[in-house]
């Protein structure tokens, strides 16, 4: 990873755009675990519809790993940082 090497300035309206897209990813990753619980709780308690809820529960993961890397490349391309 090379990072920049002079200081960077970013803008208001920057800072707000990275703030928002951080607010979102938050949401949507809470979001996510909230699902991967729901059912976790529902599959204890109903043995029987545990079926239905394994394939939300099994988007999940690839749904967080997507909002974390959507942020990362957005975090980095503001900052100027890059990958080897």
């Amino acid at each position: 990873m090379a990072l920049p090497q002079q200081p960077v300035t970013l803008s208001p309206a920057q800072i707000e755009e990275l703030n928002s897209k951080l607010h979102d990813m938050r949401h949507n990753i809470n979001n996510c675990l909230s699902l991967i619980v729901a059912g976790a709780e529902l599959a204890r308690r109903k043995p029987e519809a545990a079926m239905r809820m394994i394939e939300s529960m099994e988007k999940q993961p690839d749904k967080v790993i997507a909002e974390m890397r959507a942020f990362s490349g957005l975090f980095e391309q503001t900052y100027g940082i890059t990958r080897d």
